[in-house]
């Protein structure tokens, strides 16, 4: 295993750094499927329906981008805290094929919204499935190829529905999916131009970083510019986190900020 990052929290994965789980094969398929010509049409087909044509957040490239950054980065601080992960290893693969069904999974989980963003995680299920069929043969025999697509579709299933998640690897998405939340990126929609609470809370929060706590081995530390942003929090990241099996390994803390400089006037702990 190489050794534990010490990247920055804000930064986006970086496959040069050295991190807390093996992670060459990861980088050989992010690579592969970000320089895929049909992912990155479906990454902004899918942006269509949601903001197009029903005026929500978006749901595009720069989402996916976002959810798959924290996810590695929830991923790494939870190997380096010592959480059990068990998708990989039920079936039968290897601590090398973790990131991997995290990362393929947090680029995924949106492409069913070319469909409908009603009900989109699970018209994302056949169309994933394609991508994985035609994706995973490059690396994976097909056994196991078989296997790593289980999880991923797991995993996506479990991010925005009742379904419980069952791995750690889909607890991670679920919560890295409502970690794209800074300033007007909430994943709640708000109405453009609108003045309800869903839109004054998408635009309160300022930073978002993942980085390893004392009392659980995930702080996320969430600085607000007004004290509308604990609606976003509490609810969007805090019904993510519940039953998603690692809320004893996250810990929120939003921090509301005077608009003056940096100074804080508030800590609240959810």
């Amino acid at each position: 295993m190489t050794q534990p990052d010490q990247s920055n929290p804000t930064r986006a994965y970086d496959p040069a750094q050295s991190h807390a789980f093996p992670d060459g094969r990861l980088n050989d398929v992010l690579e592969y499927v970000l320089n895929d010509e049909a992912v990155t049409a479906y990454l902004t087909a899918q942006n269509v329906n949601p903001v197009t044509r029903k005026g929500y957040n978006d749901h595009g490239a720069k989402h996916i981008e976002i959810v798959r950054n924290r996810a590695l980065r929830l991923y790494a601080l939870l190997k380096r805290g010592g959480v059990p992960f068990n998708g990989a290893t039920d079936q039968g693969l290897s601590e090398a094929d973790e990131p991997v069904i995290v990362a393929l999974a947090a680029t995924l989980h949106d492409i069913g919204h070319v469909v409908h963003r009603d009900d989109h995680a699970y018209y994302s299920i056949p169309l994933a499935a394609d991508v994985l069929d035609r994706i995973l043969p490059e690396f994976y025999d097909p056994a196991d190829a078989v296997r790593v697509k289980g999880e991923v579709l797991h995993a996506i299933l479990c991010h925005h529905t009742e379904e419980t998640p069952l791995t750690t690897e889909a607890g991670v998405i679920r919560v890295a999916d409502g970690l794209d939340m800074e300033h007007g990126r909430s994943r709640l929609p708000y109405e453009r131009g609108g003045r309800g609470i869903n839109t004054l809370s998408s635009q309160a929060i300022s930073r978002v970083a993942l980085q390893e706590g004392d009392d659980a081995p995930v702080l996320v530390e969430i600085e607000m510019q007004n004290a509308a942003g604990v609606y976003q929090v509490d609810n969007l990241l805090k019904e993510k986190l519940h039953r998603s099996g690692i809320e004893d390994d996250v810990r929120i803390v939003a921090l509301n900020s005077t608009g003056e400089g940096d100074a804080l006037v508030e800590r609240i702990e959810l």
